[in-house]
């Protein structure tokens, strides 16, 4: 334990309160210096506006902790942490790769402290995938679209009466922003980068060296489950949430993130689930997933700036990431805590993909989704070609980019 000499800290944070209060409850147990640290949940859609308000009342909040989803947003209204404090070298040593997404410009600093990163997961009803003859999850989307005619039940006139997979629609598709995203990185599409001058942009992937265009294939794979022409026709918009069609034992897998685990459990007590890692392309060399990354940001305006760095620094040791992984369902965002594995099955999967979880810099969410959901209505609906909803998502993202 420390002594109190971190005084009074405020963390506003998009993570739910539940489950960050009893990480703190515990955390404080030993570590009394963090005894005065309080945490208000904060809505993501809201957050760089309630935070721009605070900072021009002078009542900035000590400490944000949000994901890369919100980064771009709130950069603007985040101190720096100079690499003097935190050199690059401990940086690099201490986080896992996804948390360089937190890195300034220039060579600077960073905008944050990892602190907790919450992978994509496949999600699977054990009793329909057995009751099928399925005796594993499928570990590459080749493997996944090859069980459609199987597992997913059509009427004669192509009504799903239950689905395989939720994937080729946007709005009814949980998580849809995080899949699409997971699939562009899994093609090696980085989605959006720094030009030479230092401008942020988008790429969708829209130009191929050889073949088709990756970010094609990302579009053409994932709508065609929603294309009742094809053989892995599984999923349409007249459907519920898919987290919702899972829940009641009516799709058989499911894409959610690995804190979600606890929710379904909690929602349907006799639902017979299973977690895995999200499925990879079979001809992938790396393995990569998207993952939210949750980051301590000092604000500007912060009463606390010193004891707000000291507060995340400790949140980043061994005994406090471990709390907070167990507290939130959440896995660390430090290697040497991801180096233990852990017996419980769903945080097992969720340590390992934290390894090789991946991230963009994105416009806000809800932009991103406009988008993303106006790219893939198109494709289905049969309004755009792949090649033209591709550059046409490209430029807008872009331009919400430059913003």
């Amino acid at each position: 334990g420390g002594t109190n000499e971190i005084g009074t800290i405020v963390i506003w944070g998009t993570l739910p309160k539940a489950g960050m209060q009893a990480a703190l409850a515990a955390i404080t147990q030993t570590e009394t210096s963090l005894k005065n640290v309080s945490y208000v949940e904060k809505n993501p859609a809201t957050l760089s506006n309630d935070l721009a308000s605070a900072i021009a009342t002078g009542a900035a909040p000590d400490l944000i902790l949000a994901s890369q989803e919100e980064l771009h947003t709130l950069s603007k209204l985040i101190t720096t942490i100079a690499s003097a404090t935190l050199p690059a070298s401990t940086f690099v040593n201490t986080f896992i790769e996804e948390g360089g997404i937190f890195t300034a410009p220039n060579g600077t600093g960073y905008y944050g402290i990892p602190f907790l990163v919450d992978p994509l997961v496949l999600f699977s009803n054990r009793s329909i995938l057995s009751s099928d003859g399925v005796a594993k999850p499928p570990a590459t989307w080749e493997a996944l679209t090859g069980l459609a005619p199987n597992v997913a039940l059509l009427t004669p006139t192509r009504q799903i009466t239950r689905g395989l997979i939720a994937l080729g629609t946007y709005a009814n598709v949980h998580n849809a922003r995080g899949i699409l995203s997971s699939l562009f990185l899994q093609a090696g599409v980085p989605l959006s980068f720094h030009s030479a001058n230092g401008v942020l942009a988008a790429n969708l992937g829209v130009t191929g060296s050889r073949g088709a265009p990756p970010g094609q294939s990302v579009v053409g794979f994932y709508t065609q489950f929603a294309d009742p022409s094809e053989v892995s026709y599984t999923w349409n918009a007249s459907l519920l949430d898919s987290q919702q069609m899972f829940r009641n034992g009516d799709l058989a897998l499911y894409l959610g993130y690995a804190s979600e685990a606890r929710f379904i459990a909690a929602a349907n007590p006799n639902l017979n689930f299973d977690v895995a890692p999200l499925p990879q392309p079979a001809t992938a060399t790396v393995k990569s997933v998207y993952g939210l990354t949750y980051a301590f940001l000092i604000p500007r305006g912060a009463k606390n700036a010193t004891g707000a760095y000291q507060t995340a620094a400790l949140l980043t040791n061994p005994f406090e990431q471990a709390i907070a992984a167990v507290a939130t369902g959440l896995a660390p965002a430090t290697l040497t805590q991801l180096a233990q594995v852990p017996a419980d099955p769903v945080a097992a999967v969720a340590y390992a993909e934290a390894l090789y979880a991946k991230g963009w810099l994105s416009p806000a969410p809800a932009d991103t989704d406009l988008v993303f959901s106006g790219m893939i209505g198109n494709v289905i609906s049969g309004r755009s070609s792949l090649a033209t909803a591709l550059v046409s998502a490209e430029q807008s993202l872009s331009a919400l980019l430059q913003q």
